[in-house]
């Protein structure tokens, strides 16, 4: 039995729901989908926003052959036989779309063996990736693609998709839980999909608390962007800056237990590395970007050694705030003095003849001005 998100996806682009920066009137892929002519592509953003359903559409639209591959559970040898049956598309000039989700799970090896047959035009390439391309895709591959940009759908968005299943389904909901769920959702389709199907499998008719019960059975009911998120995150900074790495380490752990996304928790860190100890010591942002870096590499469970360790550092250290204190007396003089002159011995004037005596580098207005005490 297929899950409700795989039998509502939509076939056609005017079902499509979201980014409208991609797929306006004038944009270049909705001209190049008319024109039967598409680029290789990477598509960038969360899950859920309709990465997988427009490179889905835009086979159908264009009448391209479609393969598909997951990079988590596929490698070169599936490449292979793939590429065969696009060499023989070619042939008979039919092209061929391959979809590779969660591009930047593949490596350099991995991701160097398209290289060939993007070029020689017998595959298209549609990537997707909930990673920055500029970090996780090769150069070389990337600057053969074009990187759109999808964003969480908004939450009338996620209404209207979960209206249209409530309608196919025959499914009978309240307002309020309708409400619930669109605002839980994250911008996520195939979350508020999953859990309306859960949810309409628990009672005929779906209330707010059917949805609730959803939430926490598939553990989703931690909200990423909600106040338990906030919460937990402030809990976390504010405990490192105090020193108490026990209850740092409560808080880091109440975040991964919820699900919490272990990249965020280690940018976190790099940012606090900077905000809160900065100058007491250099080396705990060199610690901060070697967590991030490990949980990326390592992932969960694994990476949560990675974390408390960074966490456990934070809180060791002596604090500063000179840094941000000094921005912030810097951000009052840049907006309340706009763009006054810079001296004319820092231009980058080659007629002027630079002299050592010249010790005045801030403009004349704010001349002494001492920012870091």
């Amino acid at each position: 039995m297929k899950l409700l998100a795989e039998e509502l996806r939509p076939e056609k682009i005017e079902d499509f729901v979201g980014q409208e920066k991609i797929l306006g009137k004038e944009s270049l892929l909705k001209k190049a989908i008319k024109q039967d002519n598409i680029p290789s592509m990477i598509f960038y953003g969360p899950p859920g926003t309709g990465k997988t359903t427009l490179a889905k559409i835009i086979a159908k639209q264009t009448k391209y052959h479609f393969e598909q591959l997951s990079a988590v559970s596929s490698g070169v040898k599936d490449l292979k036989l793939i590429v065969e049956r696009a060499e023989i598309n070619k042939r008979l000039s039919e092209k061929t779309i391959l979809f590779i989700d969660e591009i930047h799970r593949w490596n350099k090896k991995q991701q160097d063996g398209l290289l060939p047959y993007i070029e020689n035009g017998t595959i298209i390439l549609i990537g997707a990736t909930t990673e920055n391309p500029s970090f996780e895709v090769n150069s070389a591959l990337l600057s053969r693609c074009r990187v759109f940009l999808f964003e969480k759908l908004k939450e009338e968005e996620i209404e209207k998709i979960v209206k249209r299943a409530i309608l196919k389904q025959k499914i009978k909901i309240d307002k309020k839980a309708i409400k619930f769920l669109k605002e839980m959702s994250n911008g996520d389709a195939r979350v508020a999909l999953n859990i309306l199907d859960y949810a309409s499998s628990l009672n005929k008719k779906v209330e707010e608390k059917d949805i609730k019960e959803a939430f926490q059975k598939q553990n989703l009911y931690y909200d990423k962007n909600g106040k338990e998120h906030h919460d937990l995150i402030s809990a976390l900074i504010k405990s490192m800056r105090a020193g108490e790495e026990n209850a740092a380490l409560y808080y880091l752990m109440r975040m991964l237990d919820a699900g919490e996304d272990p990249l965020y928790i280690a940018r976190r860190l790099i940012v606090f590395a900077s905000e809160d100890i900065g100058l007491q010591n250099s080396l705990a942002l060199n610690q901060a970007v070697a967590v991030f870096n490990a949980c990326h590499f390592i992932g969960i469970p694994e990476c949560t050694l990675n974390l408390a360790q960074g966490v456990v550092y934070m809180c060791r250290n002596k604090k500063s705030r000179t840094i941000p204190e000094a921005l912030k007396k810097v951000e009052m003089d840049v907006l309340r003095y706009g763009n006054l002159k810079i001296p004319l011995h820092l231009r980058n004037d080659k007629s002027f003849e630079e002299k050592e005596d010249y010790i005045d580098f801030l403009p004349e207005r704010i001349k002494g001005r001492k920012y870091l005490s």
